[in-house]
């Protein structure tokens, strides 16, 4: 969540507002789609006018592409990139990583919304080249993030030395997409949680 101190000065007074559409965007996006998002909707739940919306963004896909860049980039980087950057152990790190949030998501019931970033790139890739690029960018990042955590654990003695860092980051990545989209179609926490274990399992057979 984003917080406010009252009565900020008034020259952040625009950044703030600013920041209140972008988390309001994000969430609207997330329950109802690029497409289905509403921007009435949006500026009610910031607590903003339409003018405010459209003098920080120059329309809805303006506020579409900051919502990959801003909020998504970030989120990514936070819950899976951090956790396994210059971690000792990259099994371990990403493991913990995917039973606290997997636990995060269904405690919170987000997991019936699915992964945002996969939400996304299933609805608006096919059909807008600047949302495709972000996206893009952001699976490059994630892979590359893996990859490297997978290298360095092979250094470190941790991981297997005969398997590919790359092609296994890729997997990874592509099974986690595969877990929460299930959950979002099933509903059921409980096939999340199936499948966080199999692919728990699947980290440790990587090890020496």
């Amino acid at each position: 969540m984003l917080f406010f101190v009252s009565n900020p000065p008034t020259s952040r007074a625009p950044q703030a507002t600013r920041q209140k559409i972008l988390m309001a965007a994000f969430v609207e996006f997330y329950k109802h789609g690029f497409q289905g998002g509403s921007l009435n909707h949006i500026v009610e739940t910031a607590g903003a006018t339409k003018g405010a919306l459209f003098h920080h963004f120059a329309g809805k896909q303006d506020l579409g592409y900051a919502v990959v860049d801003e909020v998504i980039g970030p989120l990514l980087q936070q819950r899976w990139l951090s956790p396994v950057a210059d971690a000792p152990d990259p099994i371990a790190a990403l493991k913990k990583a995917f039973r606290q949030y997997i636990k995060t998501d269904i405690d919170s019931g987000s997991f019936v919304q699915g992964c945002p970033l996969n939400n996304l790139a299933q609805e608006m890739s096919p059909l807008d080249p600047g949302f495709r690029q972000r996206i893009d960018k952001l699976y490059d990042t994630w892979r590359a993030g893996y990859a490297a955590a997978f290298a360095q654990g092979i250094k470190a003695r941790k991981v297997r030395k005969d398997i590919s860092p790359r092609n296994v980051a890729a997997l990874v990545v592509a099974s986690q997409m595969g877990i929460w989209g299930t959950a979002k179609s099933s509903q059921d926490p409980q096939l999340m949680v199936h499948a966080c274990d199999a692919i728990c399992d699947y980290l440790d057979g990587l090890r020496p």
